[in-house]
């Protein structure tokens, strides 16, 4: 996304009340966020007032960071909050979905229940006529028998006891329909009172399934409703998130300009704090930890203290000059036929490229044997510069500059870290130190004083506090 689209979506108010805590006004905090004005500024106004905006920007670009961090961390719980609430709502619609269909299977049994019951007291209803039928044969009967005379019936039997017998037996037949058809037709009147409770049952089940599709579609559109508020929440957490990108992309943008201005020919030494910035970003890319770092730098070049003492005055033949007398120093930097290298062929280019005065820019003096024309804080030879120098452009998105901190930090680090740094650190230092001949016993020494100064910044680093023994040791700018 383009700074412009994304300045036009921050929060104005946010912007300024920041901008506020750090002393910014609307015009500096605009600076912060636009390249080409912040690069008029700095050549308006020149190295000095261009760190001092920098560095605001740099605080003002943290606390944003900072503020932004806080509210995506809301917008997460939000989230969060958001998403359990519509899993509740899911299990509760998934929860009614299943007592639904029970009550919609207790229905159907109830439908099938009372089918069988009514079937029931149709057959009963049945029965109750066939017996009422033959009961009114019966009686028939009996009323036939009753309008005989007791002389009729006395006649017809062939004695007394068979009288008396045709008459209990009529008395018993009429007695025992009659039960019979007063057991049926209490059989038939409880079949209707379980056909009504059975009905009623029914409905209410029905209505007990209308209840609940009723709150299943109170939850169906309670979860549509927090469905969108997660959406608008999602898409508020990428906004922020964006936001949070773009910030973070403009304070590195800011504190890589801001230590590229530290460590330039005329600039003071960098302070601790700000060579382990240096060394901390570079461990960003490189792995290469900010102890091992800064120790090779205090090796080099005690921290950028000393950047070289002597000149280049004839590159054909890597002659120079001391800067401090003037004294001739024949093998400055290296040259054919007696070296496989040519640093001052890769010296002139450098500086052309940079747009420096080869013959007045300042590398080191060379021991008593040997050669110098080490560059910058971390003492590159020419050609050793020149042969990692796009790997450095491409990690910088730039010319690399081996006398400014940042690049040279950089540099340094690739390079440690290509001599196997991140798992070797004593050897690849005696690498950085010596080339190929880094296991000559004559070089331990340079592996064994950057071991203890490893130990000595990483305990500073740590706790703050320096040994008399590593204070010898290590240069510790204020």
């Amino acid at each position: 996304m383009k700074p412009k689209i994304l300045i036009t979506i921050f929060s104005v108010v946010l912007l300024t009340a920041v901008g506020l805590t750090h002393g910014l006004s609307n015009s500096e905090i605009e600076l912060c966020f636009s390249s080409s004005r912040l690069d008029d500024y700095c050549e308006d106004y020149g190295d000095e007032a261009c760190q001092e905006i920098l560095e605001k920007c740099e605080n003002y670009l943290g606390d944003l960071q900072s503020q932004y961090e806080e509210d995506i961390e809301r917008t997460e719980q939000e989230k969060r909050n958001l998403a359990n609430q519509i899993a509740t709502l899911e299990n509760r619609m998934n929860q009614l979905d299943q007592q639904i269909q029970q009550s919609e299977m207790r229905i159907r049994q109830l439908g099938f229940e009372i089918s069988d019951t009514q079937e029931s007291i149709r057959r009963m209803n049945e029965r109750i006529e066939d017996y009422q039928e033959k009961l009114a044969e019966l009686l028939k009967v009996v009323n036939r028998e009753d309008k005989r005379s007791t002389l009729e019936v006395l006649i017809e039997e062939d004695d007394l006891s068979g009288f008396f017998n045709h008459l209990t037996s009529l008395e018993i037949l009429s007695s025992e329909s009659q039960s019979i058809l007063d057991e049926i037709r209490e059989m038939r009147n409880s079949l209707e009172t379980e056909e009504e409770r059975l009905a009623r049952e029914r409905q209410e089940a029905r209505k007990t399934a209308e209840e609940q599709a009723l709150q299943k579609a109170e939850s169906q559109a309670a979860r549509q409703e927090h469905a969108q508020l997660y959406d608008m929440t999602e898409e508020e957490y990428q906004r922020q998130m964006d936001q949070k990108e773009f910030i973070e992309e403009r304070a590195e943008e800011i504190m890589n300009r801001r230590l590229a201005l530290v460590g330039l020919p005329d600039a003071e030494v960098p302070s601790f704090g700000e060579a382990l910035e240096v060394a901390e970003w570079a461990q960003e890319l490189t792995g290469i930890r900010p102890a091992f770092l800064l120790a090779i730098i205090t090796q080099e070049s005690a921290l950028g203290r000393n950047v070289g003492e002597c000149y280049l005055t004839d590159a054909s033949t890597g002659a120079g000059q001391r800067i401090n007398g003037g004294g001739h120093v024949s093998n400055l930097m290296a040259t054919p036929p007696a070296s496989s290298r040519n640093d001052p062929e890769k010296f002139l280019k450098i500086t052309d490229i940079l747009g420096l005065d080869p013959y007045s820019t300042p590398v080191s003096c060379p021991f008593q044997v040997g050669y110098g024309g080490a560059m910058g804080p971390a003492q590159f030879i020419p050609t050793t510069w020149w042969n990692q120098r796009e790997d450095i452009k491409s990690k910088l998105g730039r010319e690399p500059d081996p006398w400014k901190l940042q690049d040279s930090f950089l540099a340094s680090a690739t390079y440690l870290s290509n001599l196997g740094g991140n798992y070797n650190e004593r050897t690849a230092a005696l690498r950085y130190y010596a080339g190929g001949n880094w296991n000559d016993p004559r070089h331990s020494f340079y592996g064994d004083q950057v071991v203890r100064r490893i130990e000595c910044l990483q305990t500073f680093i740590d706790h703050d506090t320096m040994s008399p023994e590593c204070s010898s040791l290590v240069f510790i700018p204020e």
